[in-house]
Formats: C-alpha cells, structure tokens, sequence
C-alpha cells in the first residue's frame, strides 16, 4: 500500500512542478494568468475501522486552479493598446461567421487588412454601438459588433471654383525672358499653388503663374499694368473657349484697381487619376489690388471636400473609441466591451491568454468601464503576467523537495518488500 501512497506523492509533485513551470515560462506573456495545483488527502474509510486507526492512500489533484489577480500594467506608445485596472475581461470573436466569444484580458491590439481591430491571433474585439455623438445605444451581448476604423470619412467633391485674392506688386517689371514657359522662372512673375480635388476627393495642384505684359509707368501715381494668369492642374494647362485661350487677362487701373471680377470657366479636363471630366472656374475678386507693396496672396479658396485619411485612435476613460481623420472630421466608433463572470476561475484556458466560458464560470455579465462591478478601462498600458517570479521559484524548490521525499519513502517502500521476499527465499 506503501508503494502506491508514494506513487500518489510523486505524481502530485509532477503536476505542481508542471503548472510552476508553465507559470515560469509565461512570466513575459501580456495578459497571462498563473496556475496553482491543489491537492486533496485519499481515505478509504470503512465503517469496520475506528477513525483513530484509518490510513491514508496518498494524494490526488482536485484541480490546477487559475489565479486572476492583476498583474502589472506597463505603459504602451499605442493608443490602441489596454488595460483593465480591476475585474473583467475584453470580448472577441475569434470566428466572424460564428457567434462564439472569446475572453482575454491582454489588450495589446492591432489593426488587419480589412481594418477590423483584433488580437495577434485575429480575434475581433467587441464593441457596443454608440450614436454620432458617442452614446452608447444598447450593452447586451445581442448588441456586440466588431470594432473596424473607416480607413476614410466624409462625403468627396470635386473642386469647381478657385478664388485667389493678391496684391500685386505695381513696380514689377516684365519678364525677361518670352514666350511664358512655366518651367523657366524667368518668364513669370509669381507662381501661386492652391490644392483643389477631383471627384473622388483625390488632392490634386493647380499652380496660376502671374505674368506682367505691360511696362510699369514712369508715373508713380499711375498703377495702371496689365497682367496675364496660366493656370495648371498638374501638367495639364487651363484653356478656356472654342480656341483653348491659355491665360486670363487681368486689367488694373490708373488707381490700381479691378473694374470688374475677373471670372473665367475653363474647358472640362479630365484629371490624372481618370476619375470623371472636371470643369473649374477661376474667380480673381475685386478685392485683387496693384500696389507698390510686395506681392501677397490675400485670399486663397477653393469648394472641394476631400476625403478624410484616417490619422489617429483615442480611446478615453469610459471605454469610447474615437477616430480623426485628415479633413478635421472625428467620429466615435463604438464602446469597449467589458464582461464579468460569477466565478471567473471556472472559465475554460483556450491559450494565447484567451478564456471560454463554462457551466462553472457563470454565464457572462456584460458591462461598461467602471460599471457593474466592471474595472476601469486604461489606454496606452497593457497587463503583464501576474506570475512572480520569486514565490514560483520557492513554489518550484518545495515541490522538488516534495518529490524527492515521496521519492525516498517509494526506494524505501522498495527496499522493505525485497527483504520480505528474502526472507521467505
């Protein structure tokens, strides 16, 4: 009986040197959780024989039972990256054809291809929908959806009208160098760049280059001069009427003023990445002066709307994702998910620092950051391993010990059977 006692002792003490090893070898692992083996006495108790003479068989395991202290929270340099300061875990959904979940508590997160933010193994995190203003529409596990940034935001337009307002210098002299050539800066005075858009909000520029054709008056009070715009979207000139007219005429007067706006529609052209033909019309506004001042763009304006490129994540406090974008815009993307459990021991390891619920664990409670007994959401931290190191490493000294002990009484237990078999021999 003896041998099979110490037989118990030695395999109880493998599976507490497993789970302190696996504790060890995931120390560095985010969100990982530690183990400890639990034990229980073996009695065959029997009615025949008084409590005070019962022996008992040994040991078993009862379980290898989940620790979900915290563990440390590190700060990160992604905005996507979280924390749980308290219970909870996050929701993902490992398959996006089924509706099984998924529970972690390591929050370092990524984007994919297809723009939907999920853990290194894929997973999608789960959100709640919120409205255009962020609040939160519904917190049931029917209301989860995944959580994708819109690579874009905004509705595009394509530019029709460009106003350029400038003061234009009335000493300037007439270009040195004839005919205009806009790759030879001798032959113009100013070069003026205004970044306008096709239909799909793709940024083009259109560059109008000023060109003095008339000689400035020996008359300082006189600022009458005659100027001439060439405009280009990319490499493509700007003509206007039956005969692609290349400039637009600009007329001051003695006072050095604009009669009348100068509005000009140029010919259709169809811009560099093939979208649709595109018009634009070129307003020079009265408010264009010649001066003897230096020259200066007073007013520069275009009416397209480019598309908004996503640029930046923020997650706040309360769990609401937040997306900006390169046209000013922001929009709230959903809450962040956290989920309780009643008994999160209970919950079944699925690896890679992922959980699935069990009848033991509860059903799930679903909540927000810092409600319902949910912890507070951090951004920019992630949870280490709540394994530490020094009390695994007496752990491991213990259990060895252990094992060597039941080692002992098992060579023991040996020794004392082959004597008995000597004798009778």
């Amino acid at each position: 009986m003896s041998f099979y006692t110490s037989l118990s002792g030695l395999k109880a003490s493998q599976v507490d040197m497993a789970s302190i090893s696996h504790n060890l070898a995931n120390v560095g692992t985010t969100g990982f959780k530690k183990s400890r083996a639990e034990f229980a006495d073996v009695i065959a108790s029997n009615l025949a024989v008084a409590p005070t003479q019962m022996v008992g068989s040994g040991t078993v395991v009862k379980g290898n039972r989940q620790q979900f202290g915290e563990g440390n929270l590190v700060q990160s340099s992604s905005s996507l990256d979280i924390a749980i300061a308290g219970d909870g875990f996050f929701a993902l959904k490992p398959d996006p054809n089924k509706q099984g979940l998924a529970f972690t508590r390591n929050g370092s997160l990524r984007v994919d291809a297809n723009q939907f933010v999920t853990d290194a193994q894929g997973a999608r995190l789960q959100v709640y929908p919120v409205d255009g203003n962020g609040n939160v529409i519904a917190t049931t596990r029917a209301s989860l959806t995944d959580l994708v940034l819109n690579g874009t935001s905004g509705k595009p337009k394509g530019t029709d009208e460009v106003t350029l307002g400038m003061n234009m210098n009335a000493r300037s002299i007439v270009p040195s160098t004839t005919p205009f050539s806009r790759f030879d800066s001798s032959s113009y005075n100013e070069a003026i760049s205004t970044t306008v858009y096709d239909g799909a909000g793709n940024p083009m520029t259109m560059t109008t280059y000023m060109v003095r054709t008339t000689a400035p008056n020996t008359d300082a009070t006189n600022l009458t001069s005659t100027w001439e715009a060439h405009s280009f979207v990319g490499d493509q000139a700007m003509t206007y009427g039956a005969n692609n007219t290349p400039s637009v005429t600009v007329q001051f007067n003695a006072a050095g003023e604009l009669a009348t706006a100068v509005e000009q529609d140029f010919n259709s052209f169809m811009p560099a990445s093939g979208i649709a033909q595109q018009q634009i019309k070129l307003t020079i506004p009265t408010t264009t002066v010649s001066t003897t001042k230096p020259f200066k763009v007073s007013t520069q304006l275009q009416d397209g709307v480019e598309v908004g490129r996503l640029q930046g994540v923020t997650i706040n406090e309360k769990g609401i994702v937040t997306a900006s974008y390169s046209n000013g815009d922001t929009k709230p993307l959903g809450q962040v998910a956290i989920v309780n459990f009643s008994n999160a021991a209970g919950l079944r390891q699925m690896g890679n620092s992922n959980w699935q619920a069990t009848g033991l664990s509860g059903d799930p409670t679903f909540a927000s950051s810092g409600e319902n007994g949910a912890g507070s959401l951090m951004s920019g931290m992630i949870e280490g391993s709540n394994v530490d190191i020094t009390e695994e490493l007496v752990g491991l000294i213990a259990a060895q010990r252990n094992f060597q002990a039941n080692s002992k009484a098992l060579d023991t237990s040996n020794q004392i059977t082959r004597s008995i078999l000597d004798l009778r021999a």
